[in-house]
């Protein structure tokens, strides 16, 4: 017996001339520029282990680049990134989940001393929670109901609602946050602080949640990275602030 031919199966150097892999390329640039430069740090990295001070959930969007943001380097963020910047709730009502899990490893294991929740602008989750879902994500549009209580009551937001709702669903993540008990625990205690952040792309300016304004202020007339321990709000409560309503 012959196994019949699968010209399908054949390899892509036999049915089309090679294509430069960037990616691979990508990769090789790294281990030979980049790495060295920074060889002394990692291997202190791996002999001592990691002790990151902060954990940063932030939205899975391409244009938000956290290193980039911050100015960290290797080792100095625990990062989860989803889609919308969401927190799931502790009970485990939307089932298993990485970030919840990131979220507990982070205080438990890591005794990070800050957590950021950061948001953005033109954000996709958020405008989706005016619009429909493909009927195909499923797990998209069960997920988009962390944000749902963000969303407010109109048929086409224009940008004005669709940024307010941005800053909205990073106070309900924050709100959500304090949930879990070993959160709420430590920002209690004083020994873990909850910051929230709407990174806004165009003008390449984060605007930190504050709490005793009860609003979003722009990093450049802020005195602070984000007030804590964070005392929950509802998000229809907190007031306006100079540069946008929430």
């Amino acid at each position: 017996w012959k196994r019949p031919s699968r010209p399908w199966c054949s390899s892509p150097s036999q049915t089309r001339p090679a294509m430069p892999d960037e990616l691979l390329q990508r990769l090789q640039r790294f281990q030979t520029d980049a790495f060295p430069l920074h060889r002394s740090h990692f291997r202190h990295l791996v002999d001592d282990g990691q002790h990151p001070m902060t954990l940063f959930i932030g939205c899975s969007d391409s244009r938000l680049v956290p290193y980039l943001l911050t100015g960290a380097g290797p080792g100095e963020l625990f990062l989860v990134r989803n889609v919308g910047a969401f927190v799931p709730p502790h009970d485990q009502s939307q089932g298993f989940h990485g970030t919840a899990a990131a979220i507990e490893f982070a205080v438990l294991n890591l005794s990070v001393k800050r957590i950021v929740v950061c948001g953005h602008s033109h954000c996709g989750a958020i405008r989706a929670l005016y619009g429909d879902v493909s009927p195909a994500a499923k797990h998209l549009s069960q997920w988009l109901e962390l944000g749902r209580e963000a969303a407010l009551p109109v048929a086409e937001p224009g940008p004005d609602v669709l940024r307010r709702t941005e800053q909205r669903a990073v106070v309900l993540q924050l709100e959500r946050l304090m949930d879990y008990p070993m959160v709420r625990e430590r920002v209690e205690a004083g020994t873990l602080a909850l910051h929230g952040w709407h990174y806004v792309i165009e003008d390449g300016e984060v605007h930190v949640f504050d709490v005793q304004r009860g609003g979003f202020v722009p990093a450049a007339q802020a005195d602070n990275a984000g007030t804590g321990p964070y005392v929950a709000h509802q998000p229809e409560a907190l007031q306006d602030d100079e540069s946008t309503r929430l």
